[in-house]
Protein backbone atom coordinates (compact mmCIF):
# COMPACT_ATOMS: atom_id res chain seq x y z
CA UNK A 1 0.00 0.00 0.00
CA UNK A 2 1.10 3.41 -1.02
CA UNK A 3 -0.19 7.25 -1.33
CA UNK A 4 -0.24 8.68 -3.98
CA UNK A 5 -1.42 12.47 -5.45
CA UNK A 6 -4.44 13.07 -7.67
CA UNK A 7 -2.29 15.90 -9.50
CA UNK A 8 0.59 13.37 -9.90
CA UNK A 9 2.06 13.15 -13.51
CA UNK A 10 -1.12 14.22 -15.11
CA UNK A 11 -1.09 13.85 -18.55
CA UNK A 12 -1.23 16.64 -21.14
CA UNK A 13 -4.27 15.63 -22.63
CA UNK A 14 -4.01 17.21 -25.84
CA UNK A 15 -4.79 14.85 -27.96
CA UNK A 16 -7.48 13.63 -26.18
CA UNK A 17 -9.54 13.28 -22.54
CA UNK A 18 -7.34 10.60 -20.64
CA UNK A 19 -9.42 8.49 -18.05
CA UNK A 20 -7.38 6.47 -15.86
CA UNK A 21 -8.70 3.71 -13.01
CA UNK A 22 -7.77 4.54 -10.01
CA UNK A 23 -9.66 1.56 -7.83
CA UNK A 24 -11.55 -1.04 -9.65
CA UNK A 25 -13.97 -3.62 -7.59
CA UNK A 26 -17.28 -5.48 -8.48
CA UNK A 27 -19.34 -2.52 -6.95
CA UNK A 28 -17.51 0.50 -7.23
CA UNK A 29 -14.98 1.84 -9.41
CA UNK A 30 -13.19 5.32 -8.94
CA UNK A 31 -11.41 7.00 -12.44
CA UNK A 32 -9.35 10.16 -12.94
CA UNK A 33 -10.47 12.03 -15.92
CA UNK A 34 -8.25 15.05 -17.57
CA UNK A 35 -9.76 16.73 -20.27
CA UNK A 36 -8.27 20.23 -22.47
CA UNK A 37 -10.76 21.24 -24.36
CA UNK A 38 -12.24 18.19 -25.20
CA UNK A 39 -16.31 17.66 -25.37
CA UNK A 40 -18.41 14.65 -25.93
CA UNK A 41 -19.34 14.75 -29.95
CA UNK A 42 -22.83 16.22 -30.28
CA UNK A 43 -23.85 12.71 -31.73
CA UNK A 44 -23.05 10.93 -28.83
CA UNK A 45 -24.19 10.55 -25.01
CA UNK A 46 -23.55 8.74 -21.96
CA UNK A 47 -26.08 6.11 -21.12
CA UNK A 48 -24.75 4.29 -18.27
CA UNK A 49 -25.37 0.95 -16.47
CA UNK A 50 -23.95 2.27 -13.12
CA UNK A 51 -24.49 5.76 -11.39
CA UNK A 52 -21.90 8.16 -11.18
CA UNK A 53 -20.99 10.47 -8.98
CA UNK A 54 -18.37 13.00 -10.06
CA UNK A 55 -16.32 15.80 -8.49
CA UNK A 56 -14.35 18.82 -10.58
CA UNK A 57 -11.10 19.85 -8.78
CA UNK A 58 -8.71 21.53 -11.26
CA UNK A 59 -10.53 23.23 -14.28
CA UNK A 60 -13.88 24.18 -15.56
CA UNK A 61 -16.41 22.30 -17.52
CA UNK A 62 -20.10 21.66 -18.36
CA UNK A 63 -22.41 18.81 -18.47
CA UNK A 64 -25.62 18.61 -20.67
CA UNK A 65 -28.03 16.05 -18.89
CA UNK A 66 -31.02 15.11 -20.35
CA UNK A 67 -33.81 14.96 -17.37
CA UNK A 68 -36.75 12.48 -17.70
CA UNK A 69 -39.91 12.90 -18.86
CA UNK A 70 -43.15 11.53 -17.89
CA UNK A 71 -45.94 9.75 -20.47
CA UNK A 72 -47.47 13.65 -21.27
CA UNK A 73 -44.20 15.30 -21.87
CA UNK A 74 -40.69 14.54 -23.70
CA UNK A 75 -37.67 15.27 -21.45
CA UNK A 76 -35.67 18.34 -21.33
CA UNK A 77 -31.94 19.63 -21.46
CA UNK A 78 -30.56 20.93 -18.42
CA UNK A 79 -26.85 22.44 -18.64
CA UNK A 80 -24.89 22.30 -15.41
CA UNK A 81 -21.66 24.85 -14.65
CA UNK A 82 -19.06 23.05 -13.19
CA UNK A 83 -15.75 24.71 -11.37
CA UNK A 84 -13.42 23.04 -8.55
CA UNK A 85 -15.09 21.67 -5.76
CA UNK A 86 -18.09 21.24 -7.79
CA UNK A 87 -20.01 17.69 -8.03
CA UNK A 88 -22.66 16.19 -8.78
CA UNK A 89 -24.38 12.61 -8.67
CA UNK A 90 -25.75 11.12 -12.11
CA UNK A 91 -28.24 8.15 -11.62
CA UNK A 92 -27.89 5.14 -14.17
CA UNK A 93 -29.20 5.59 -17.32
CA UNK A 94 -29.11 9.27 -16.95
CA UNK A 95 -28.34 10.41 -20.38
CA UNK A 96 -25.48 13.06 -20.40
CA UNK A 97 -22.64 14.60 -22.33
CA UNK A 98 -19.33 17.04 -21.75
CA UNK A 99 -20.63 20.57 -23.37
CA UNK A 100 -17.43 22.16 -22.78
CA UNK A 101 -14.25 21.81 -21.04
CA UNK A 102 -11.62 24.67 -20.54
CA UNK A 103 -9.50 25.17 -23.66
CA UNK A 104 -6.79 26.96 -21.31
CA UNK A 105 -5.97 24.54 -18.95
CA UNK A 106 -6.23 20.85 -17.78
CA UNK A 107 -9.41 19.90 -16.26
CA UNK A 108 -9.38 16.84 -13.71
CA UNK A 109 -12.22 15.19 -12.64
CA UNK A 110 -12.56 12.51 -10.29
CA UNK A 111 -15.76 9.92 -11.15
CA UNK A 112 -17.10 7.31 -8.70
CA UNK A 113 -19.04 4.50 -10.83
CA UNK A 114 -21.25 2.49 -8.23
CA UNK A 115 -24.28 0.40 -8.33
Amino acid sequence: MRADNIFTALPDALDGEVFEDIVSADTVRIERIVSRGQVTPESEWYDQQESEWVILLQGAARILLETPGDAANEGAMREVRLAPGDYLNIPAHCRHRVSWTDPQQQTVWLAVFYR
